[in-house]
């Protein structure tokens, strides 16, 4: 049997079950299985961009937000300075 001729199979609990052994209904179980499968990858994938971008995002905040910190103090200590 040449590999284009191998039939589908899927393993449950370490036994194989080819694909013509399966009922109508497992065959479609099986393919809503890996479609989600599939899917779940993209999904994580995604995630692991958006939160890549979620991070450089905060750190441009953080970075920002102690940048106005750091000039409010500095006018701060400038207008103690011009008191003495």
């Amino acid at each position: 049997m040449t590999k284009a001729q191998e039939e589908n199979a899927v393993f449950i609990d370490g036994t194989e079950l080819k694909e013509s052994d399966m009922t109508d209904k497992q065959k479609y179980l099986v393919k809503q299985c890996q479609n989600l499968s599939h899917r779940k990858a993209n999904l994580d994938l995604e995630a692991d961009q958006v939160n890549a971008a979620l991070n450089v995002f905060q750190n441009e905040l953080i970075v920002s937000i102690k940048e106005v910190a750091d000039e409010v103090l500095d006018k701060g200590s400038d207008n103690i300075k011009g008191d003495k």
